[in-house]
């Protein structure tokens, strides 16, 4: 349980990197009041079975609260996320963002739930997942939602699910790129912008690191 008070800011970082045996249910709630700042970010690449319940509840005006996911497995690992923000009080905003990028047998789950309360008017919430299945035998079953009580927000949300881009991929590969490096070089662009906001710079060296791992390529250049 994390409580952010009035104007308080915090930031929860996760890495979820156990073996392929070990099975993990998270669950964490965040109570924010008003002015605060509270983000967390996920970063999911190991365990035989992962899931992440995220909840989040804005008891006050002008609060922020930011949701962040990267999510690389193979073989039959399965990670699931069950995201909820729900906004209760006027002039506030989300922002939610999850990669998922999945290999092998594995299987990626993202139900992401935001509730906008009759009182909530000038919410601005902002919801994406985006996918990409590099295997066809990988699967994610992908739901965003949105539940609107309220007559003046702004809200959005949307899924993406794909396969790496072949043009991209032949052209790194004209430029002396092999495929592997080049698959990565594509998978580390798509993961780019949750690591961005990463505030530590060694966490970030870390979790760069392991995507780097995850990938199944040694890196010949600064990320």
């Amino acid at each position: 349980e994390i409580f952010a008070e009035k104007n308080a800011s915090v930031d929860y970082y996760k890495i979820q990197n156990d073996n392929h045996s070990a099975s993990l249910i998270d669950n964490t709630y965040i109570s924010q009041r008003g002015g605060s700042n509270a983000s967390v970010h996920t970063f999911s690449f190991g365990g035989k079975l992962t899931r992440n319940n995220l909840n989040f509840y804005q008891k006050g005006e002008r609060i922020n609260s930011t949701l962040k996911g990267v999510t690389i497995i193979e073989d039959k690992q399965l990670v699931d996320h069950y995201t909820l923000v729900n906004h209760i009080e006027p002039n506030c905003e989300s922002h939610q963002d999850y990669k998922g990028i999945f290999d092998g047998n594995s299987t990626g789950v993202f139900n992401g739930r935001i509730i906008v309360e009759k009182e909530a008017q000038k919410t601005d919430a902002f919801q994406q997942n985006n996918n990409i299945l590099i295997d066809n035998n990988a699967s994610i079953n992908s739901k965003p939602q949105l539940e609107i009580f309220a007559d003046d927000v702004k809200c959005s949300h949307g899924c993406t699910i794909g396969q790496l881009d072949e043009d991209a991929l032949f052209y790194l590969q004209t430029r002396g790129i092999r495929k592997k490096e080049a698959q990565a070089l594509l998978m580390y662009a798509f993961a780019s912008n949750v690591l961005d906001s990463v505030k530590i710079p060694e966490l970030k060296s870390r979790i760069t690191k392991l995507i780097a791992n995850k990938i199944g390529v040694k890196l010949g250049f600064n990320l």
